[in-house]
């Protein structure tokens, strides 16, 4: 990453002194073999937090036991003071977490307003009939709801890219509308999954300054998931080391780059 990319410190924003996130005694098990095991972590409100590791490690895991797509054996996911571990997916968006995907989850045909638009889905209360009818109470919501993914758009500049099937948009920029569909959730914790993957250079430059823009102008709590090194050790406020689904250091990014265990693990000797 270029020096002109600064640390989310520098931008500004300080962690809050209270969690808002707060993992314990997290335990994954497939087949009698654990993919986590008794992971703990703290993710402070305005923090931009990494999650590091070779591949196998446990990152997606971790990922997908917040999300609630899959449920540990033991453990507890407190957010914001609520519990998460064991609800649906459903009931953990409506909470306020929202997750970006590595492999773009995008509706293809659609446009970029209509992909974001579904990221507000969990907020609206109309039926499917009265939604399809498009009359009264729907439209109202529809009208409601469409204005935050306006201002999205525009946020992420993608305005350009309006009425246009998103299968047709470069990667970069569909890496970016699965950012707005998350951003549009309207989470208190934003799940980046790694964000710049697939990118080339400049687009990996453009998504950090999103990034930084984001913690910045809204204030977002993230969480990074992120194989490249330098986007991590640039933007992340601190970094948690994982090995074999356990936590081997957790501190900030020049403690962690001079970690003899992560040197060895994640890094490289000459890292």
């Amino acid at each position: 990453m270029p020096a002109a990319v600064t640390s989310g410190l520098d931008a500004g924003v300080e962690p809050g002194p209270v969690p808002l996130l707060v993992v314990s005694d997290l335990t994954l098990r497939f087949g009698g073999i654990n993919t986590l095991t008794r992971v703990d972590f703290e993710v402070f409100s305005g923090e931009l937090f990494a999650i590091i590791g070779p591949n196998g490690a446990g990152k997606t895991s971790i990922f997908n036991c917040l999300n609630g797509a899959y449920r540990p054996q033991t453990g507890s996911i407190v957010l914001d003071g609520v519990e998460l571990a064991g609800r649906r997916p459903a009931a953990i968006a409506s909470r306020g977490l929202a997750r970006t995907f590595q492999n773009l989850a995008l509706f293809a045909n659609l446009d970029v307003i209509d992909n974001l638009m579904l990221g507000r889905h969990h907020l609206m209360r109309t039926g499917l009939l009265s939604g399809m009818a498009w009359v009264g109470r729907a439209k109202r919501e529809e009208v409601e709801h469409r204005r935050p993914c306006e201002e999205i758009a525009e946020m992420l500049m993608l305005g350009a890219y309006r009425g246009i099937p998103v299968a047709t948009l470069p990667y970069g920029v569909q890496k970016r509308i699965e950012l707005g569909r998350a951003l549009a959730m309207d989470p208190k914790l934003l799940l980046l999954d790694e964000p710049v993957a697939g990118m080339n250079v400049e687009e990996t430059e453009a998504m950090a300054r999103t990034i930084l823009a984001l913690r910045a102008e809204l204030g977002l709590t993230m969480i990074l998931v992120e194989h490249d090194m330098h986007l991590v050790m640039d933007l992340a406020d601190r970094v948690l080391a994982l090995n074999f689904g356990e936590v081997t250091a957790v501190g900030p990014p020049a403690v962690i780059q001079n970690d003899p265990s992560v040197i060895e693990a994640y890094l490289g000797g000459g890292a």
